[in-house]
């Protein structure tokens, strides 16, 4: 099962140097049934976006947590063994939650088949829709369209092997 890890620049070189995404439990994304049902398509090349979309928004919210981090959005797209992703169905009741998974064990960077971080040019967006994630949470229209803004920006698809230039 591909499934997408939500992280930071920090985070991405904590894991390079572990040589693992982790500690256990890793938070993560993929194609369940509730994104299915949420997102209303057959086509998996869209199912796969929209789960990285939603780990996107992980990414985000990692580093409105985080205001020392680049405010760049990270995401380690992984394969793994379908026994070793987690789904709970209470996930799929939460719209924020919609394709959460979680992995029971950290996963060997050499799994990872590609990594997508934000371009330089979303660094203002991406700032922006940090610090407006928890009025936009609170249902504040004006920041949620800010939170948005962010999804404008495509993120930029990187080999494993460039990991130690990303970081």
């Amino acid at each position: 099962m591909r499934v997408y890890v939500p992280l930071t620049l920090p985070g991405l070189a904590e894991a390079h140097k572990a040589g693992e995404l982790g500690p256990a439990p890793v938070d993560a994304y993929a194609v369940t049934p509730a994104l299915r049902e949420w997102y209303t398509s057959d086509d998996m090349e869209e199912l796969e976006y929209a789960a990285l979309g939603r780990a996107a928004l992980g990414s985000l919210r990692r580093l409105a947590a985080d205001p020392e981090a680049a405010r760049r959005r990270v995401v380690v797209a992984v394969d793994v063994p379908d026994a070793e992703v987690t789904v709970d169905p209470g996930f799929g009741l939460d719209r924020d939650a919609v394709g959460e998974v979680r992995l029971a064990r950290p996963v060997p960077l050499s799994k990872a088949a590609a990594v997508h971080v934000d371009a330089d040019d979303a660094e203002a967006d991406v700032a922006a829709a940090a610090a407006a994630l928890g009025a936009a949470d609170l249902g504040d229209d004006d920041a949620r369209f800010v939170v948005d803004g962010a999804e404008d920006h495509e993120l930029m698809w990187f080999g494993v092997q460039e990991i130690p230039n990303l970081v």
